[in-house]
């Protein structure tokens, strides 16, 4: 059995101040270091085989503290990276709103492609699932730690899952330094494939 933790990096200025990332490299301030740290701690009792990550600073980061627990070197990948916002990059979300607010309301509704140069639902997951796929078999029947971005693990653990983009919708969001777990059980008698085990885990006093 394969494990795959997907795991979203810690807190930024960027998300304290309500704004859009995206492929915005925003490091982590000091509380996401400190989730980091906390989270790490947690993860290293999975034992993980393989560390790979975001090339984006503010899940490398994070991913560092694990290494540094675990003695694991960290694959960048940047196929890990959070969607591309276009236009909205670094935007805060209520100027978004505001200006934009046809597009705006399309994205809150789950439209796939809003506009305003937004990467699409399906380049997202497209990217984002060979990258997890790649990732797991690094380490065939062991434990893999992914470092990445909130909508980049939600739609690529939904197209790893084979759901449509209104399934994985009803995902709730990962908060910063939480994770998703998923096991694949194919190369077992009578396997069925990616299985869901858990989503949003982490250390409890963390928000």
């Amino acid at each position: 059995m394969t494990r795959l933790l997907v795991w979203r990096h810690g807190n930024t200025d960027y998300n304290a101040g309500g704004r859009v990332q995206g492929q915005t490299d925003a490091p982590l301030n000091a509380r996401g270091r400190d989730q980091a740290a906390a989270a790490a701690a947690l993860l290293a009792s999975f034992h993980p085989d393989v560390l790979v990550s975001s090339d984006l600073s503010r899940a490398h980061d994070t991913a560092s503290a694990l290494a540094s627990l675990t003695g694991l070197s960290i694959t960048p990948d940047p196929r890990l990276r959070e969607r591309h916002f276009g236009e909205w990059q670094g935007a805060l979300l209520t100027d978004i709103e505001s200006r934009h607010p046809t597009e705006y309301a399309r994205w809150r509704a789950g439209n796939p492609s809003p506009g305003c140069g937004i990467e699409s639902l399906d380049d997202l997951a497209k990217r984002v699932v060979e990258a997890l796929q790649d990732a797991a078999d690094l380490a065939p029947g062991g434990t893999v730690v992914v470092t990445t971005h909130g909508g980049a693990a939600r739609q690529g653990c939904g197209a790893l899952l084979g759901w449509p983009n209104e399934a994985t919708r009803t995902l709730g969001s990962l908060r910063n330094c939480h994770w998703t777990e998923l096991t694949d059980r194919s190369r077992r008698v009578g396997g069925t494939g990616w299985q869901l085990t858990a989503h949003n885990v982490g250390v409890p006093s963390q928000n």
